[in-house]
């Protein structure tokens, strides 16, 4: 089954850098396009940043230029860099991907980033 492991969040003080990392299973990564997604408490769950199978990629007006995203096929891995955090930016970010055969959404279980003095 379609899996995602997070991994790299934590504490940064505003205006540091993160990265977070997700691992992929379970579906032929390199035919996906895949999201970063994130939530913060009490407010609905916003996309952030996605690669497309080409290598493409997009941004949510509230991050670019600070944020990039990265794919390695050869891991099944997508990155996040993150740059100049804010503490807007904390939130639960999660991988996903959509599966148009099965019309699913699938989700990682998410890893907590908190930019806070």
């Amino acid at each position: 089954q379609v899996q995602f492991v997070e991994s790299g969040g934590g504490l940064v003080q505003p205006g540091g850098s993160l990265t977070i990392s997700c691992v992929a299973s379970g579906f032929t990564f390199s035919n996906a396009r895949v999201s970063w997604y994130r939530q913060a408490p009490g407010k609905e769950r916003e996309p952030v940043a996605t690669v497309g199978q080409d290598g493409s990629r997009f941004y949510a007006d509230s991050v670019k230029g600070r944020f990039t995203i990265s794919r390695d096929n050869a891991k099944n891995t997508v990155e996040l860099q993150m740059n100049s955090l804010e503490p807007e930016d904390t939130a639960v970010y999660s991988c996903s991907t959509y599966d148009d055969s099965t019309s699913s959404r699938y989700w990682g279980q998410g890893t907590q980033v908190t930019v806070s003095s």
